[in-house]
């Protein structure tokens, strides 16, 4: 007999997109024990044959309802042994963000699923989670938010093509606050593969049409374009 007691693997999927201008993250309510009622991220156990990826994108397929094409990255390793009263569960927490995604669907052993503001789920009044999900949501908010500061991968977070405004609404919703116009406009236009111009114009009413942009082949913004140097 092994001196290991068994355990298992799962997967917390922390998916972000933005609606209405907000920051938004997709959680279920639990139909089930542990924790029934309460909201959780969404995950489940990770399959004989499967590795944590795989789990997570074929996770990510079943909440969302159509192949995940957006940005999934691995977020952390959660392994506190009383994390879950079933037994001992380790997860491998991941983060996920793309534009527009759709309004989501309860899975078999969920009451319910829907998209929250990220404002909603920080303030006082907010609703706590189930297992240890509220760090696991911090820790994937402060990730999202040092990526804007040193990547390109705001992008991901809209639709090609896009105006730089669109773009630059992307960090108001990620960080509060958006950042300088004149040194934003300057900053995405100088960065090397930032964004590359297309033969189209957008926008409607008074004024010249603004220029439409898709992602370029850039990933690193060197200087980056940091937090607090938009903070009121």
């Amino acid at each position: 007999m092994s001196e290991h007691p068994p355990f298992a693997v799962t997967v917390d999927l922390t998916v972000f997109t933005i609606r209405a201008g907000a920051l938004s993250v997709l959680l279920v309510r639990r139909g089930e024990d542990p924790y029934a009622g309460s909201w959780a991220l969404p995950g489940g156990f990770v399959e004989p044959r499967e590795d944590a990826e795989t789990a997570a994108r074929r996770e990510l397929t079943e909440e969302t309802g159509t192949d995940f094409t957006g940005h999934l990255e691995q977020l952390k390793t959660y392994s506190a042994p009383d994390r879950d009263p079933r037994m001992r569960v380790v997860s491998v927490a991941h983060l996920a963000f793309a534009p527009d995604l759709p309004e989501p669907r309860a899975g078999s052993d969920a009451a319910d699923a829907r998209w929250w503001a990220v404002d909603d789920l920080l303030a006082d009044d907010g609703p706590e989670l189930a297992f240890d999900h509220d760090e696991i949501l911090r820790d994937a908010i402060e990730r999202v938010r040092s990526k804007l500061e040193y990547t390109t991968l705001a992008t991901e977070f809209v639709k090609a093509p896009f105006t730089l405004g669109e773009l630059r609404a992307v960090y108001a919703a990620v960080w509060g606050n958006p950042p300088d116009l004149a040194n934003f406009r300057r900053k995405v236009l100088a960065t090397q593969g930032f964004v590359q111009p297309t033969s189209g114009t957008g926008g409607s009413g008074v004024g010249r049409p603004a220029l439409l942009y898709e992602a370029g082949d850039g990933a690193i913004l060197q200087p980056a374009m940091l937090r607090r140097d938009i903070e009121d």
